[in-house]
């Protein structure tokens, strides 16, 4: 080894050892004729000083050091001078006096400095993701990733899961996001698909007979990007047989309790709270609701319809809904000016037609400029459905049931910020069970999956297939962390004749079931067990234990919003050789369809 221990390491009671330590020059300083490093490495940093004593030639090589260069020292172990003691570092009571210094590599001036804490734009940080992936805070969420996939890997082991790696090239099954396609050089026309999960493959594995199994599963989807999803991501997938949906999410909240206590030092009464889907969109909006905060949303269809006030009553006639937000004590906090920036908020970013708002007055009463549309006994009735006191602001939004849910979510949470209604370190954990199975496709004409086509509608809702597929409830769960999906399952359809009537709504006739799905189909029909499962975003879990804004934060070697990644410079060209080895060929961009 080059080194005897790491810049982390070292502390008083080494004090008098020689020791060798390498690592990355954080900053220089020349204190008249002494040079003071501070050398880092993943572990920390510790303070080395080249003085008189060590010889002016070293001195002089190590005023020449500059940030970022790569060196080797090697020194005894002193006590910091009286009065220079660091106590924000771990080794902020010693420093190493340098008897020898070896430059290992000269670094050439960097487009940014990591120890800094003014950072550049991220486009300048992706570029030179090395020198990004240098900064304390990055190596410490990426250790933190380590620890949340081995504690994940050791709870399964320990509760008989059976670790299997499923296919990375496998069958294309259009159905949901775009598949990323590998052309296929011995089958010249044939494409393999990376997996958007491998959720056909741990269903056969429970036809196989392992009742239990997980996997750290690399999955990819060719969908357009946001701060929190990228086109290849990891989540921790597992399947369980002769189950039902209690007993997956039992198995699950006891991960979250383990993640919980090694590594945030929370403790998580367990059960996780249940909420069904119907009441998250009632009384958040939401099927991902942030519960670390209350600000429940208030539905006053009814009243509005009674009011001579032209938008609500023409909105109630039309067959919409007019949902409300109490804002308690905020009214304050909020100028005109304020408000007007809510109102472009939810028209511009949730499509709503406006925002009413009231504030509470002193004695109670209401007002707002629209308060003259109503009588002051609808108004007092309004207080009373809203819970109103002195000092609150009421918030409403008149259109669509989708548009109040979006718009009013979308308030919410940005109230909540902004108003300060939770500490930045809260962890919130539920689940959302009995989600619809179906969504209806306005421009398809039909039904679509709400999960995926492998769901299995509730035993009691089975009938409604037939007869009400709107009404069907899905026996489906997803946790949610501080207002995020963090993961999503379901039990799946064991019966094949279940599965081909799901099929025929979704609009999956018989021939196109086979050619898609045939595998699946024919080993439902070998003795199949009732199954389900769940998949966890590994990368969005990290993003919110770490308390993270940008899910890009804790990958790696993340993409772009584009989908690029800006350091290889990939996607890139190939050679024309490749290409023909394939059967390919690239048309000009004015010939494609």
């Amino acid at each position: 080894m080059l080194r005897t221990h790491t810049c982390g390491e070292l502390r008083s009671e080494h004090i008098q050892t020689e020791v060798t330590i390498c690592g990355w020059v954080d900053s220089a300083r020349d204190h008249g004729g002494a040079v003071f490093l501070d050398l880092r490495d993943r572990y920390g940093k510790t303070q080395v000083v080249a003085s008189p004593e060590s010889g002016q030639d070293l001195v002089q090589e190590a005023s020449r050091l500059r940030s970022e260069d790569v060196v080797r020292v090697t020194g005894k172990v002193a006590a910091r001078p009286a009065g220079t003691e660091n106590p924000k570092l771990s080794t902020g009571q010693i420093e190493v006096r340098i008897s020898r210094l070896e430059i290992l590599n000269k670094c050439k001036t960097p487009p940014f400095t990591p120890g800094l804490a003014d950072l550049p734009g991220e486009d300048l940080r992706l570029r030179h993701r090395y020198l990004d992936l240098r900064r304390p805070q990055m190596q410490q969420t990426m250790i933190l990733r380590s620890k949340i996939i081995k504690t994940m890997r050791d709870y399964f082991a320990e509760n008989q899961f059976i670790d299997v790696e499923t296919p990375v090239l496998g069958r294309s099954t259009p159905e949901g996001a775009r598949d990323y396609l590998v052309p296929s050089r011995v089958f010249p026309g044939r494409f393999f698909a990376l997996p958007q999960s491998p959720q056909l493959y741990k269903q056969i594995l429970m036809v196989a007979g392992f009742d239990r199994y997980v996997q750290v599963a690399r999955c990819f989807r060719d969908e357009d990007l946001r701060a929190d999803r990228q086109p290849e991501f990891t989540q921790l997938d597992l399947e369980m047989s002769f189950v039902d949906a209690e007993d997956v999410m039992g198995i699950v909240d006891g991960l979250v309790a383990r993640l919980a206590k090694e590594l945030l030092d929370l403790d998580v009464p367990l059960p996780l709270p249940r909420m069904t889907y119907d009441e998250a969109m009632e009384r958040y909006g939401h099927d991902a609701p942030d519960l670390r905060f209350g600000m429940e949303l208030v539905d006053c269809t009814a009243l509005a319809g009674q009011s001579d006030f032209r938008v609500f009553r023409e909105t109630v006639e039309s067959g919409g809904r007019v949902r409300g937000l109490n804002a308690k004590s905020a009214a304050a906090q909020f100028s005109r000016k304020r408000i007007d920036e809510l109102t472009d908020f939810v028209k511009q970013d949730f499509g709503a037609k406006g925002l009413a708002w009231f504030r509470v007055e002193n004695d109670g009463k209401l007002w707002s400029p629209i308060a003259k549309n109503f009588s002051d006994d609808w108004l007092a009735q309004l207080a009373q459905q809203m819970g109103a006191e002195p000092g609150d602001l009421l918030f409403f939004v008149a259109d669509s049931w989708g548009v109040t849910c979006k718009a009013l979510n979308g308030l919410r949470k940005r109230l909540g910020s902004e108003l300060k209604l939770y500490q930045p370190g809260a962890m919130h954990f539920s689940w959302v069970v009995e989600f619809p199975m179906f969504d209806w496709d306005a421009d398809e004409q039909r039904w679509a999956a709400m999960h995926h086509p492998f769901t299995s509608p509730r035993p009691q809702d089975a009938a409604l297939l037939d007869t009400d597929p709107a009404r069907a409830r899905a026996q489906a769960y997803d946790l949610v962390i501080n207002g995020s999906e963090a993961g999503g399952g379901t039990i799946r359809i064991h019966d094949s004749q279940l599965q081909q009537r799901v099929f025929d709504l979704l609009g999956i006739d018989a021939d196109t079931a086979r050619d898609r799905f045939g595998f699946l189909l024919e080993a439902l029909q070998y003795g199949a067990p009732p199954h389900g499962g769940i998949a966890l975003g590994i990368d969005r879990v990290v993003m919110l234990f770490g308390g993270l804004d940008s899910i890009r934060d804790c990958i790696a070697f993340p993409k772009t919003q584009r989908a690029t990644d800006l350091m290889t410079e990939a996607p890139g060209e190939v050679d024309r050789r490749q290409l023909e080895e394939l059967g390919l060929r690239i048309l000009p961009v004015t010939e494609r369809p």
